[in-house]
């Protein structure tokens, strides 16, 4: 298991209660370059699915974020979705992104 920051652990603690929030296949959360945070569940619609990493990024955007400086994933699933990574990459190419099971226990850290 990957040693985290207070910083990165404060993220998969918080990618966790939203997932839980609302029983979602994943939660996520992500940092900025200012600190903020910002964090999201899975949504899937008739109209629209998102993973809950790209709802995250694109929440940090809208809000004005221009980097991020870490992210984190809770899921059952034993890889990251390509579509969260690529959200990542396409605001921060070396951001960690730490992916921990649903007991918030870190398995994996991808970087750049």
């Amino acid at each position: 298991m990957p040693d985290l920051s207070a910083e990165d652990a404060k993220l998969v603690t918080l990618a966790r209660a939203a997932r839980g929030r609302i029983g979602a296949v994943e939660g996520a959360a992500v940092r900025d370059q200012d600190g903020r945070t910002y964090n999201a569940a899975t949504v899937a619609l008739p109209s629209v699915s998102l993973s809950a990493l790209q709802l995250a990024v694109a929440s940090a955007v809208s809000s004005g974020a221009t980097k991020l400086e870490a992210a984190a994933v809770v899921t059952e699933a034993s890889t990251l979705d390509a579509l969260g990574r690529a959200a990542v990459r396409d605001v921060s190419p070396a951001a960690p992104i730490h992916l921990a099971g649903p007991d918030a226990k870190v398995f994996d850290t991808i970087g750049d």
